[in-house]
């Protein structure tokens, strides 16, 4: 049998150290899982120190299973804070595509479940390999059946999210997975049990599906590099989904949510969802922190089939499970309502609720199995006692920029010892058919997007997804009614923008500045639709941290999210980081690894919702303003990767050394003046310029949204910004910028809180009622097109790519 242990002969001789004396094969189990990268962040732990975790609208920063951050500015205690979870599923879903995207959907929906919360959404993160092998185009694909096939049986929509194709990812694919939910200030649940909880010997109750093997050693695998000739070994430690019981079990517990506040029983009970690690974890965390201990009788843990070996029924990460830890006053009330209540042994063969151990007043945790102690450790050193400083070194590799020229409309590319000549044209079309930039909707097809009704703009239609979690409350009650739960008509229209970014082609560049510009633009993003960012969450993908290379890029990539955080101050407070994850070992025995790939995701608050804009144009006559600055910053841009590709150069030959270095004082002024000019009812419209720089922007402006618009044309001329740059790189460059789409009544408002704002604004072109693109420069038309062509093109990028048809 293959014991999973995951610790080096060093980690062993330290736990023997830990101990006293020899671990037993449980306890190697249990520290192999516990001291993992994935559960104890023993290398990264030192530098998450430098992000910002507090603030005024912090209800809870990232010291549990997830954060929450106010939305509602209401007295304290009676705040409404938006719970958010940010995990990585990668290595499972490079194995097992579908299990392991689905059982990530399932993991962040518990643990935002597990603090007391409705779980109100999700969203997934994507970087994916790049289509062009059979092996690449089924990882894809399955990991978007898992999501749906996870996500719409809960019941919980798909709020968005961001998906990147690239030959980076062919052989470790990234699936980092967000889910969100509401609480009320004082209804929060701690995954940590009170003071007194040992002295008092509070019983622990674990809910949920019946105990396998499935997922048995996910932790250790996931903090390991990619192995391929151990796939079909490794496709063990991928946890099996049920998301019909997850279903029945989350209603289930919102119905207990509801009997415990109204009978003022919540500072009774800790409760945290099984994850990795498994039983082990779920107990021995929540009484740590208190420096309190557990027994836990492995015989009473309800599992599917007979003889399982105490390694497994303690650490198995088999899903859908939850564990509780009361006052045993309510223990008859808890397991009477999953099992009679909510019948949870015929919803599940085995499944159920059952009293598996106590919490102690000492710090000792064990474990019986059988009548014999298989595991007795101090609480606090199986969580904690694995910690590294690694040594950093940092290599800079220094990427020419491309040697490119431009007239009129023809661009000339000198590379390879050969000159390439193409278009304006050219370029865009091969864009908007790159799967990069054309339409999701062939991959994204059957996520459920709208179940629960709150949607004000769905992903796709702006920089960031709005919802309005608070307008009818009493949706989220299972039965009855919630003691407490009136809102005032302003509450009830508050909106919450979501929005996550990461591009990992800058990783190639400068580690430091992919995990700026990721944080820049998820903040970017949420505050182009009106809304104020609030706090941010992370998952930060890298390789190996055994190699010093790979440790310095994780290091860098946080101070890079950090001086943005700390940069870009809203009411003078940075930007706090709520919660995240560190998917470490992204990488390969030969020594590769993935790019940096720091994925951030900004929450972001408006006043009412139903003032949020899309990127839709609305009308035509409207003029078009440049927000900020155009600069030379065509490092890692779309541009250079599609000039390669029809060039049919190496990967990364133009990748170019230049990416955006944006000067936060400059991007605060911008996100200030874009709340102030939605929340005045200024702009029509508003879209971010990123990846494809102005023109991708422009054209994605003119898509047709929920099959309505798409004729509105616009006419720009280049020659309006007064800008040294060849036309090429005012098109293409991803300077953090914004189009504006302004009405003629409001342009002299909106030029005047510009000036105000003291940030740049250049009007330089208009709507149209001809459905064409047309772009000047320097008097000449340099893109003439039809939106018909555009869209078109647009509409079949991925979805030949997914069809292999390119």
């Amino acid at each position: 049998m293959t014991y999973r242990i995951g610790l080096t002969v060093e980690e062993a001789r330290k736990v023997e150290e830990l101990l006293g004396r020899a671990p037993t094969l449980t306890e190697a189990v249990i520290w192999g899982i516990q001291g993992s990268e994935h559960c104890s962040y023993k290398s990264s732990r030192r530098f998450l120190k430098a992000f910002p975790t507090s603030g005024r609208h912090v209800i809870l920063g990232p010291k549990e299973d997830s954060g929450i951050v106010a939305i509602t500015d209401g007295p304290p205690g009676k705040r409404w804070g938006l719970v958010i979870s940010h995990e990585s599923h990668n290595h499972p879903s490079q194995i097992v595509p579908f299990e392991g995207a689905a059982t990530g959907v399932g993991g962040t929906v518990r643990d935002v479940a597990c603090m007391g919360a409705r779980v109100i959404g999700c969203m997934d993160m994507l970087r994916l390999g790049d289509l062009r092998s059979p092996e690449t185009r089924e990882i894809a694909m399955e990991v978007a059946r898992g999501i749906a096939g996870y996500g719409n049986p809960l019941g919980i929509p798909n709020l968005g999210g961001d998906t990147v194709f690239d030959s980076s990812f062919n052989n470790n694919c990234l699936v980092n997975a967000i889910a969100v939910g509401i609480v009320r200030e004082d209804e929060i649940i701690h995954s940590f049990v009170p003071d007194d909880a040992g002295s008092i010997g509070y019983d622990i109750i674990l809910v949920g599906k019946p105990t396998d093997r499935s997922g048995f050693g996910g932790a250790a695998f996931a903090s390991v590099s990619m192995e391929q000739d151990k796939r079909e070994q490794n496709a063990g430690a991928v946890q099996e989904p049920n998301p019909f019981l997850e279903r029945h079990l989350l209603a289930s517990t919102y119905a207990l949510f509801d009997w415990l506040a109204a009978e003022g029983h919540l500072d009774k009970i800790s409760f945290k969802d099984l994850g990795a690690g498994g039983v082990v974890c779920a107990s021995v965390e929540q009484v740590a922190s208190k420096k309190l201990g557990a027994i836990v009788d492995l015989d009473k843990v309800h599992v599917s089939v007979a003889d399982l070996p105490p390694e497994v029924i303690a650490c198995a990460e088999t899903q859908e499970r939850f564990c509780w830890m009361c006052h045993p006053s309510l223990t008859t009330h808890i397991l009477h309502h999953y099992n009679d209540l909510w019948a949870l042994p015929s919803v599940a063969e085995h499944a159920g609720a059952s009293v598996i151990g106590k919490v102690t007043a000492d710090d000792r945790f064990k474990l019986l199995y059988r009548g014999v102690v298989v595991c007795d450790a101090s609480s606090e050193a199986i969580t904690s006692g694995l910690q590294y400083v690694r040594p950093t070194k940092r290599v800079e590799i220094i990427h020419p920029e491309p040697m490119i020229s431009m007239d009129q409309e023809k661009i000339t590319v000198t590379a390879d010892n050969r000159v390439f000549h193409t278009s304006i044209k050219e370029v865009i079309e091969a864009m908007l058919s790159h799967p990069n930039h054309a339409s999701k909707d062939p991959f994204i097809l059957h996520f459920d997007k709208t179940v629960i009704g709150n949607g004000i703009i769905e992903a796709g239609e702006a920089d960031a997804s709005v919802i309005a979690p608070l307008q009818d409350l009493k949706s989220y009650v299972q039965g009855g009614t919630h003691p407490g739960w009136e809102l005032s008509v302003d509450d009830q229209k508050t909106g919450v923008a979501l929005a996550a970014d990461g591009n990992p082609r800058y990783g190639r560049i400068s580690a430091y500045w992919q995990g700026a510009n990721a944080a820049i633009e998820s903040m970017y993003n949420v505050a182009a639709c009106g809304a104020e960012p609030r706090a941010l969450t992370d998952c930060l993908n890298y390789g190996n941290p055994e190699k010093p290379e790979h440790l310095a890029e994780l290091e860098d990539g946080v101070q890079g999210i950090a001086d943005a955080c700390n940069g870009i101050r809203i009411a003078n407070e940075p930007v706090p980081v709520i919660s995240g994850n560190v998917s470490l070992y992204n990488s390969l025995p030969e020594g590769s690894a993935i790019p940096p790939s720091a994925i951030v995701c900004c929450i972001g608050v408006l006043k009412d919702a139903t003032k949020a804009v899309s990127m839709q144009l609305q009308q035509t006559d409207s003029t078009l303003f440049l927000l900020g600055d155009i600069k030379n910053e065509c490092g890692g841009s779309a541009y250079y990767e599609i000039l390669e590709q029809l060039m049919r150069l190496p990967k990364d030959a133009l990748l170019g050394n230049d990416l955006p270095k944006p000067v936060f004082s400059s991007i605060l002024a911008h996100i200030t003046f874009l709340q102030a000019a939605v929340d005045k009812g200024y702009l029509l419209s508003s879209h971010d310029i990123s990846d494809g720089g102005l023109l991708l922007a422009l054209l994605e402006m003119t898509l047709p949204q929920r099959k309505l618009g798409g004729n509105i044309g616009i006419q720009i001329d280049l020659h309006a910004l007064q800008s040294p740059l060849r036309c090429d790189t005012l098109l293409f460059s991803q300077s953090p910028n914004c189009i504006l789409e302004v009405s003629p009544q409001k342009k002299a408002e909106l030029m005047e809180l510009a000036t105000k704002c003291k940030v740049p604004l250049t009007a330089i072109g208009q709507t149209s009622s001809q459905s064409q693109v047309n772009i000047l420069c320097d008097t000449q038309t340099i893109l003439s097109t039809s939106l018909t062509d555009i869209h078109s093109r647009w509409k079949t990028g991925l979805q030949d790519a997914l069809l292999h048809k390119a």
